[in-house]
């Protein structure tokens, strides 16, 4: 099995939809259908990761890179390279902004996370596993999860 793919992708909205759907085409090869909840988590590190490249790292004429790999121990990497090193990552602090919320939700969704620069531009990456948890397995025990009190009459 080839633990890896890398691609290139033109740096328009519809590469960064592209990233998505070849996310979840690669995992599902790699043993992960579409409607899991890993391809799930990936396509939508992908689509923030690559909506950013589009947007805030767009080189006129250059492309975005989507990389995918399995490290050990069953955690995918999700590398998205774009042309501009010159623009720092920033996350909103605004809450009721309309947009800059895309590196929060990559925050919440990932294991880890980061930036590293390049000779040209700029990866950010993201890791998450590839195991469900022991407690979303089927068959797995569940706790009950806690209940939280409604209003009081």
């Amino acid at each position: 099995m080839n633990a890896e793919i890398s691609t290139r992708l033109s740096s328009t909205p519809r590469g960064a939809r592209l990233a998505r759907l070849l996310t979840a085409q690669q995992l599902a090869a790699w043993g992960h259908p579409y409607d899991s909840d890993v391809s799930g988590t990936a396509q939508h590190i992908v689509a923030e990761l690559a909506a950013n490249a589009v947007t805030h790292g767009r080189v006129p004429g250059r492309d975005f890179e989507l990389r995918l790999l399995i490290l050990p121990e069953d955690t995918l990497r999700i590398e998205v390279s774009d042309a501009r090193g010159d623009r720092r990552l920033r996350f909103v602090t605004a809450p009721d902004g309309e947009h800059g919320h895309g590196l929060l939700l990559v925050s919440l969704l990932a294991l880890t996370w980061g930036v590293s620069e390049r000779d040209v531009g700029k990866t950010v990456w993201a890791e998450l596993a590839l195991k469900e948890p022991e407690s979303r397995r089927p068959g797995a025990s569940r706790s009950p999860s806690p209940q939280t009190p409604g209003p009081v009459d």
